[in-house]
Parts: structure tokens; sequence; C-alpha cells
């Protein structure tokens, strides 16, 4: 790391929108996070760049998410949010401090007529989920535990097991296709460290 450099936190997130009212009212009005900037602009950059709205809602602690509104223009297919992969990996999530909390945002956005998709605690975090008007998955979780150095150990020496078994599998010809193979390389990697014959 570069001496003194230090990035402190996501200043905003950005995602295209085709629903211009129904973004807005869902994210000010439902989710209650206030408008606080908006860039209304002829175009940047190359000179077929549409007209466009780029506007910012405070997400908490500092940071904003924003959408691009591009005016006269219809949805590509390509960005049409479809289930799974594309639509699932891709979101925001938000947190909240306690489990009272958590059920206070779920039943809100229930009775108001946002169907929540599931609710579900992984690790260090217990999180539900649901989609935005556009698609966009959206997530509202409190943390179970703080993160340790015992957990960012683990992530590295996850990764490293991860990366190495992929790379094993691609001189093969083969893919990395189930989780299996990464835990067994971590071990593996973890009975090196500890000086234990695997």
């Amino acid at each position: 790391m570069t001496e003194g450099l230090r990035l402190n936190g996501v200043h905003h997130t950005a995602r295209p929108t085709w629903k211009l009212r129904e973004t807005v009212e869902f994210y000010r009005d439902m989710l209650e996070l206030p408008l606080v900037h908006a860039v209304s602009a002829r175009g940047w950059g190359p000179a077929d760049h549409p007209d466009f709205l780029h506007f910012f809602f405070e997400s908490g602690a500092g940071s904003t998410i924003a959408f691009f509104y591009y005016l006269g223009h219809q949805q590509p297919d390509h960005l049409v949010h479809r289930p799974r992969f594309d639509s699932d990996a891709i979101h925001t999530a938000w947190r909240v401090e306690s489990v009272a909390e958590l059920a206070a945002w779920r039943a809100k956005l229930e009775r108001n007529g946002v169907p929540v998709l599931f609710q579900v605690e992984h690790e260090v975090v217990e999180s539900f989920y649901f989609r935005d008007p556009n698609g966009y998955f959206l997530e509202i979780g409190r943390p179970v535990r703080p993160l340790s150095e015992l957990d960012a150990r683990d992530a590295h020496l996850t990764m490293q097991a991860a990366i190495e078994e992929e790379d094993r599998r691609r001189a093969r010809g083969e893919s990395l296709c189930e989780i299996g193979s990464v835990w067994r390389a971590k071990g593996t990697l973890l009975a090196q460290a500890l000086c234990i014959n695997p």
C-alpha cells in the first residue's frame, strides 16, 4: 500500500433507471432516503451521449446511491435485470443495528406492498432482500457479530485456496464448479501452515 493512501468509505454507487417517477418515489418515500443532489446535463463525453438526469439519495454514513435517467432512450435488452446472477449479485445493502429495527423495516415494506423475497442469517449479518421498481436487488441487514482478525486471516486463506484451485483447473482445461474443491485446497493450505501432513 502506498504510504498515506487509504480509501475512506464508499461515496456513492450508481445505476441506470428507466423508471423515473417510480425510482424517486421508492427511494425518497418508501426507503425515506433524502434526495440530496441532481445533475441535469446535455450529455458528457462523446457527442452522441444522451441528455440525462443523474440524481442522488443520501444513503447513510456519508454515502449516497445515485441513478442515471437517459432522456429519450429505451432500456437496452442487455441492461434488463433478470433473475439470478446479474440482478442478485449486484445489490445495495443498508445496515440497521438491531433485531427490532430489522423487523420494523421488513414490516413497513410488506405493509406497503413490497414483497420480501427471503430473510437469512449468513455468518456475520442477518438480512432480508427485496427489489426496487427497476428490479434491482436490495438488502437491509443487521450485524450479528463484529468482524475480527481471525475473519481476515480466514478470508485471505479462503481466497488463496480458491485462486490456486481455479488456476489448477484452468491448466487442465476445466472450470471451478463446486465449493468442495476449494475447501479441500484450503485444508491443504491450513495443514501446511500448521506443519501437519495433509
